[in-house]
């Protein structure tokens, strides 16, 4: 069965997220992100199978091995759909902020 993988879904994982942000600071082999976690390395790959489904990561051949990247046009999407919920909370907390520091305890 194939699934179609969602950007949402993939993300929602936190070693995926670690994944990420590992990459994000540079270019990786799987071996070298396998490195950084204390599981097997199949399980890795499955994980970089979904990010590079999703477009999160992309994948360049180098000789014998392959670096996976962000794809910062892909996390550039996710952004600005995010932004306008983070604009929207961001207002909220600081409306709840004015009304704590308004708020005066009865002595």
């Amino acid at each position: 069965m194939n699934l179609r993988r969602d950007v949402f879904q993939a993300i929602a994982d936190p070693t995926r997220r670690a994944i990420l942000l590992l990459v994000a600071a540079q270019s990786m082999t799987a071996g070298a992100i396998a490195a950084n976690f204390d599981t097997a390395r199949p399980t890795v790959s499955k994980h970089l199978q979904i990010l590079t489904a999703c477009e999160l990561l992309k994948q360049e051949q180098n000789g014998r091995e392959i670096y996976y990247h962000l794809n910062a046009v892909k996390m550039k999407e996710v952004a600005d759909f995010l932004e306008p919920f983070r604009n929207l909370w961001e207002s909220r907390f600081n409306k709840l902020e004015q009304i704590m520091q308004s708020y005066k305890p009865k002595e």
